[in-house]
């Protein structure tokens, strides 16, 4: 998803853990347990594939149909759990190997399935959930999720939804967990028929329903997160492209854009083959080639919906053509979203309280485009540019089991990359540093992980324990304070330097500058000391631009 910026004063707190600090602020429910916890109602199947067979009336701004959920049982059970928003009406259950109707019984946003007769262990199963009833419309899209039912220039429907966060369950019943994806799914749309319908995946085809519908069939070949499913309905022009990658392979790029903005995007939209070669550069082959890659032109910013890129930046530079160094000319909703197709929609968390996992690669890949196409000096500058947004209101790292989605600041963005940023001068050697990044994407591509995974390989690849500089960075909401002293002793300099952090054992490498020479210093906790060959103050320098700390001269 897109980053934004909001700014709330909070009462002071005291230095305090993730755990600690999410305790003390906010009270949680039974209804965000229901939703972010994997009870035994949810771990006892997994979900294998859904069908979507739905219908959109864009005057009554209403959905209705079925979705068939095939699943595996984990475990021997009797009920299961899907969700599906209290506003949204789960009209009947149907278990389709014996045509059974089955009870169910809501919970705030779950719906308590019961199957009639335990299944075994290993049994697969379909049940086909006919539902109905008026979706959440959003007020502020992307960030608080829902429809969005708008009018292009013309007046005519221009409709998409946008639901991380709050969930796919706010317009279809699914298992609403980010653990558990399908390994793909189909996707059915009936619509007026004068509409275009986009959606995921690969395009099936489509028919006319009576006189005045079409249905259009999508299917998607990978697993995908629940809320990267959409739905796009707009006068739409598509046109195609070849995007031949590193390794010769050759995969169509598709973008529908309004009809009367065609000429604008062919133009526009070429920077969208640097972007790809870039990240291919870094990360490895584009991680969903069978299905494609598309950006769709949607009425809200941007979302990172998996082979349908949700792409709403009025065809600026930059963020709404601004937030980004003033003589950097790419459009940051292409490169943004683009990014989230290995990270985010290949590599997925299994909670959002992980969420960094998505939104802090993200947003460094950034960085990354940038040192692609413009070189090192200029990547560093982007990434300073990105240091004004950081608030450390927060830990990174949310509070599990509760779908936590909150955030008082964009930290798990902005603080985020530049903490990537931290790790890769605090390892201090760019061939590791890279090979690392590729390796981590090509060890983790097209499943779920934790952020465990990636401390796991930092530390084996590097030999180093980084496991204090990552609970200070993620746990922790303020960032590490560099405190040092210069003083002169006959013809030289003495150091005096240490770390103050949470984190006792903290010990991160830290680059600094003495006259034309960079080197680097271990600090821990503890003072020490380095005598120093300047032949002035001014020759001594942190090389604060490429690690996300605070300075304390004393």
């Amino acid at each position: 998803m897109l980053k934004y910026i909001v700014i709330l004063f909070l009462l002071p707190l005291s230095l305090m853990g993730q755990e600690d600090f999410y305790k003390n602020r906010v009270k949680f429910t039974k209804a965000d347990s229901l939703r972010g916890a994997l009870s035994p109602a949810r771990t006892c199947f997994d979900v294998e594939y859904y069908k979507m067979d739905i219908e959109i009336d864009p005057l009554k701004r209403h959905i209705q149909g079925y979705i068939d959920m095939e699943f595996t049982a984990v475990e021997e059970f009797l009920t299961l759990q899907v969700d599906l928003f209290s506003n949204m009406v789960m009209d009947s259950v149907i278990r389709l190997d014996n045509l059974e109707e089955l009870e169910f019984r809501r919970s705030f946003n779950a719906v308590f399935i019961n199957m009639g007769n335990r299944i075994p262990k290993g049994d697969k199963k379909t049940v086909r959930m006919y539902y109905s009833g008026y979706p959440t419309v959003a007020q502020r899209p992307p960030w608080d999720g829902g429809f969005v039912f708008d009018k292009d220039r013309e007046g005519r429907d221009w409709i998409g939804v946008a639901c991380e966060g709050d969930g796919a369950s706010l317009w279809w019943p699914n298992k609403d967990h980010l653990s558990d994806e399908p390994k793909g799914m189909d996707i059915s749309i009936t619509a007026p028929k004068e509409l275009t319908c986009v959606s995921n995946g690969q395009f099936l085809g489509e028919k006319e329903i009576g006189l005045d519908k079409k249905k259009t069939e999508w299917r998607v070949t990978y697993p995908i997160n629940n809320y990267n499913v959409t739905v796009n309905l707009a006068h739409y022009e598509h046109f195609q492209e070849k995007y031949k990658a590193f390794d010769g392979i050759e995969m169509d790029l598709d973008y529908y854009v309004l009809d009367y903005n065609l000429e604008t995007a062919k133009k526009h939209f070429k920077q969208v083959k640097t972007t790809l070669s870039c990240f291919e550069y870094y990360f490895g082959p584009y991680p969903f080639r069978n299905d494609g890659f598309a950006l769709v032109e949607t009425p809200y910013l941007g979302m990172e919906h998996q082979g349908a890129i949700a792409y709403g930046n009025q065809y600026k530079r930059g963020y709404l053509g601004g937030m980004i160094p003033s003589d950097m000319n790419f459009d940051y909703i292409i490169v943004h979203e683009t990014g989230h197709e290995w990270f985010g929609n290949s590599i997925s968390c299994n909670d959002h309280a992980e969420m960094w996992i998505h939104e802090s690669f993200t947003t460094y890949m950034e960085s990354l485009f940038v040192e692609c196409t413009r070189g090192y000096e200029d990547a560093i500058r982007y990434l300073k540019n990105q240091r004004a947004y950081v608030l450390n209101q927060e830990p990174i790292i949310g509070p599990l089991d509760v779908n936590w989605t909150n955030w008082a600041s964009s930290d798990h963005y902005y603080k985020g990359a530049l903490m990537l940023n931290t790790l890769r001068h605090s390892i201090n050697n760019d061939d590791l540093w890279f090979e690392m990044l590729k390796k981590f994407h090509e060890m983790n591509k097209i499943t779920n992980v934790k952020s465990e995974a990636f401390f796991e390989l930092v530390e084996s690849e590097t030999g180093r324990n980084f496991r204090p500089f990552f609970k200070q960075y993620l746990n922790y909401k303020d960032i590490p304070v560099f405190t040092y002293k210069l003083k002169k002793k006959k013809d030289k300099y003495i150091l005096m330097y240490r770390w103050d952090t949470e984190v006792e054992d903290f010990n991160m490498p830290l680059g600094i500058q003495t006259g034309n020479k960079k080197i680097m210093i271990e600090p821990t906790r503890k003072w020490q000391k380095k005598t120093l060959d300047l032949e002035e103050v001014g020759d001594f320098k942190v090389l604060e631009d490429l690690f996300l700390i605070d300075l304390n001269p004393c």
